[in-house]
C-alpha cells in the first residue's frame, strides 16, 4: 500500500475487527486512535454508533487535536477525543492508542492494590512498564480528565484505570495489538490464579526484568502475530479494507 494513511485506516479497522473477536470490546463504547501518518496533529479514530465487529478503513474519522472532524462523516465522541488527543498530544511515541474495558483486565482495575502481577510468562511482557492511575472522576468528558490519565500513564505502555479499564500505547498497530492481547491474557490467568484461594507463585525480579528485552524481537512477533490474524479476516470477510 503506497499510501500510509489508508494503511493505517486498513490497519486500525483490523485491530477493531479482532478486538471484538477476541471479547475485548464493550457495546459500541472505548475507542482505538493512530497517529495520522504524514498529517501532525491528527488522528484517526472510531466514530460513534459503529459495532467493531463491523468497522471499516472508511469508517474511521480523521480529527485533529482541537476536535475537528476533517474526514468522515460519523459522530465524534466526546470522551474518544478527550482521552485520545490529550494522549497522542503529550506522547508523541504513542502513535496508536488503545483503550478498553475488557473484562479481565478490568476486574484487576476493580479491586483494592491489586497490580499485574509477575506470575506468567505473559504478564512478564509488561514488568515494569504498567503505570496506575487510582483515582476514578467519572466519564472523561473534557480533556482536562485525558490530560490527568495522560500524566498517569507516564512513559509507561499500559496504563491501568482504576474502576475503569485500561489503556495500551505504541509506536504501531501492530505492537498495540499485541500488547493489547496479551494483557487480557495475563490478566485472564491472574483472576483465575485468585478464584483458587492459593498464593501465588511470584517470578523472581530479575528473571521478570531479563525475560522480555530484546525489542527487535518483540516488534518481529507483534507484527507477524497481526499478520496471521489479518490473513484470517481476509479469509472470512475482508469487507474492513473498504
Amino acid at each position: 500500500m503506497d499510501d500510509p494513511l489508508i494503511q493505517a485506516r486498513i490497519d486500525l479497522a483490523a485491530a477493531f475487527r479482532l478486538a471484538a473477536r477476541f471479547d475485548l470490546n464493550e457495546g459500541i463504547c472505548n475507542h482505538f486512535s493512530y497517529a495520522a501518518p504524514e498529517r501532525p496533529g491528527c488522528f484517526l479514530v472510531n466514530p460513534f454508533g459503529i459495532h467493531w465487529s463491523q468497522m471499516t478503513a472508511s469508517d474511521l474519522l480523521l480529527v485533529d487535536n482541537g476536535g475537528g472532524v476533517l474526514e468522515g462523516s460519523g459522530e465524534l465522541e466526546t470522551t474518544a477525543f478527550c482521552i485520545h488527543s490529550r494522549i497522542h498530544l503529550r506522547h508523541p511515541r504513542a502513535a496508536c492508542v488503545l483503550h478498553t474495558h475488557m473484562p479481565y483486565a478490568t476486574t484487576l482495575t476493580a479491586l483494592e492494590d491489586t497490580p499485574l502481577e509477575p506470575i506468567s510468562q505473559n504478564a512478564l511482557r509488561y514488568y515494569n512498564d504498567v503505570a496506575y492511575d487510582p483515582s476514578y472522576n467519572g466519564i472523561a468528558g473534557d480533556v482536562e480528565e485525558g490530560d490527568r490519565m495522560a500524566e498517569a500513564m507516564g512513559e509507561k505502555r499500559v496504563l491501568f484505570l482504576a474502576n475503569h479499564g485500561i489503556i495500551v500505547v505504541g509506536d504501531s498497530v501492530a505492537k498495540a495489538f499485541e500488547d493489547l492481547y496479551y494483557l487480557e491474557r495475563a490478566c485472564q490467568l491472574q483472576v483465575m490464579a485468585l478464584s483458587t484461594g492459593r498464593p501465588l507463585k511470584r517470578v523472581t525480579d530479575n528473571v521478570a526484568a531479563t525475560t522480555f528485552t530484546k525489542p527487535d524481537v518483540s516488534l518481529h512477533y507483534a507484527q507477524a502475530h497481526f499478520a496471521a490474524l489479518k490473513r484470517l479476516l481476509d479469509a472470512e470477510d475482508a469487507s474492513y479494507v473498504q
